[in-house]
């Protein structure tokens, strides 16, 4: 005679192998939900309409494609449901085993024992058989498959989302891929971290691989020369001056500008201007504007990884920033976007700068382009009253009417400030020699004031300001 209680066992033992798959389902499920992105549901949906089938068939698929979007969505909530029926499969099928044990006849702590078991073997086999990697690798396939079982899990789940309303609401000015991509962020972020925290990890390598995560967040605006510290050159200057403003500034690509730096003409190149008067000596009393090429204009929002791309793909190493109301807000170069991957960026002919005074001799003394003026007026002992200006690199930017390049000179309350000069890429003044005026000097520095008086030297800075603003980078 059979025993009664071993169909009972068989049939549980059917039941618990059933909920095993499903676990199984669950993970791949919740695994593929984070990687399906709606513009791929969306191809998917045009080629259906555009394939062979029968209509019946392509509304079969169309109504699964549906389904999937609609799990999508709303993608955290179906993954927390999907991760919710999982466990408690898992949890029964532990239940099951150790009632079918305790039917047998098994002690309880032997029953307790295989259940407890059971349970970590299936967890362990959900790590091997990795079905979340299976997900990763097919995720609209396995979507696809298994739309009707995941919807109806997450409509038995209500409690998954959160306050029982969707979240896809607070992210619906996500557009498709935004959300997918924000994911992947963190998840590489994260990542990074555990890398990082190895021992035969180089940090230099996990800030670099940080940078790259960070583009997409940085725009353009952080990274530009701001319009007041460009170096533009007017439309009508001759070559020769363009070829001696190259070597004294240490760049090889300046904004050619008409009436103002809003008036952009082009961009001038070394490589031109050299080419046009090598073999021809003339050619240096032609305008720079002959030698002019068309500037790549890149509004200031724009995202660092898109702009990267765009310079590389129009091979471009320099673009005009403009602003929402297009005027030009700045200039960028693909080294400013490099840098934000791998750092600064210097080459043979950079040079550092210093951060501690100098003195050269009894009234002459080289400061850094950014000492305060209170050092200076500590120094020589006098009262320079600018309140408009904190920097030495200011006060003789205000003096010139213009962004000072090496060379550079002017006189002001007795003293002269001349730069000498330049540090790092973009060939900033960093040092500024500083010295009592002679008598000449101080002659100049009184037609200054008596020009400033009479409101000439607001002529001379609105002129210099549209004449002389732009920084490009040597090669």
């Amino acid at each position: 005679m059979v025993d009664p209680l071993i169909p009972i066992v068989v049939v549980m033992t059917m039941v618990a192998l059933l909920l095993v798959w499903f676990s199984l389902v669950m993970a791949s499920a919740e695994g593929a939900v984070a990687r399906v992105t709606r513009s791929s549901l969306n191809n998917r949906i045009l080629e259906v309409q555009t394939g062979a089938d029968s209509q019946f068939v392509k509304m079969k698929q169309i109504d699964r494609i549906h389904r999937v979007q609609r799990l999508v969505s709303d993608r955290f909530a179906t993954a927390g449901s999907c991760a919710f029926f999982r466990i408690v499969c898992n949890i029964v099928d532990g239940a099951l085993v150790a009632s079918g044990a305790d039917l047998l006849g098994v002690p309880l702590w032997g029953s307790v024992l295989a259940g407890v078991l059971f349970a970590f073997v299936i967890g362990v086999i959900s790590v091997l058989v990795r079905p979340r990697s299976s997900g990763a690798s097919k995720p609209l396939q396995i979507m696809l498959r298994h739309s009707r079982i995941v919807s109806i899990v997450s409509w038995l789940t209500p409690f998954a989302r959160v306050n029982g309303i969707s979240t896809s609401k607070s992210r619906s000015e996500l557009s498709d891929d935004e959300e997918l991509e924000k994911i992947h962020l963190d998840q590489g972020r994260a990542m990074i971290d555990r890398l990082v925290e190895t021992d035969d990890f180089d940090p230099e390598i996990s800030e670099m691989l940080r940078n790259v995560l960070t583009l997409s967040e940085t725009l353009t605006r952080e990274i530009m020369v701001p319009r007041t510290d460009m170096i533009c050159i007017g439309k009508d200057e001759k070559l020769g001056s363009v070829l001696k403003m190259f070597s004294r500034s240490g760049f090889s690509r300046v904004p050619i500008i008409g009436d103002s730096v809003d008036d952009l003409v082009g961009i001038a190149y070394l490589k031109d201007a050299v080419r046009a008067v090598a073999f021809n000596p003339a050619a240096t009393d032609r305008p720079v504007e002959s030698i002019s090429r068309d500037p790549l204009l890149v509004p200031e929002s724009k995202p660092v990884d898109d702009l990267f791309h765009q310079m590389q793909r129009q091979r471009q190493h320099v673009a005009i920033v403009v602003d929402e109301y297009g005027g030009i807000a700045g200039l960028v170069t693909i080294e400013d976007t490099i840098e934000q991957i791998v750092g600064e960026l210097e080459d043979e002919h950079d040079r550092t700068q210093k951060l501690e005074p100098e003195r050269i001799a009894e009234g002459k003394w080289k400061f850094p382009a950014r000492a305060s003026i209170a050092d200076i007026e500590e120094l020589f002992e006098i009262d320079m009253d600018e309140d408009d200006v904190d920097t030495l690199y200011g006060l003789l930017t205000k003096m010139l009417g213009k962004v000072p390049l090496v060379g550079s000179s002017a006189v002001t309350h007795g003293l002269r400030l001349t730069a000498v000069d330049s540090a790092g890429r973009r060939k900033k003044v960093s040092t500024i020699l500083v010295e009592v005026a002679g008598d000449s000097g101080i002659e100049h520095d009184e037609r200054h004031e008596q020009r400033r008086e009479h409101g000439g030297e607001h002529d001379e800075h609105r002129d210099g300001e549209d004449n002389g603003r732009q920084e490009s980078f040597a090669d």
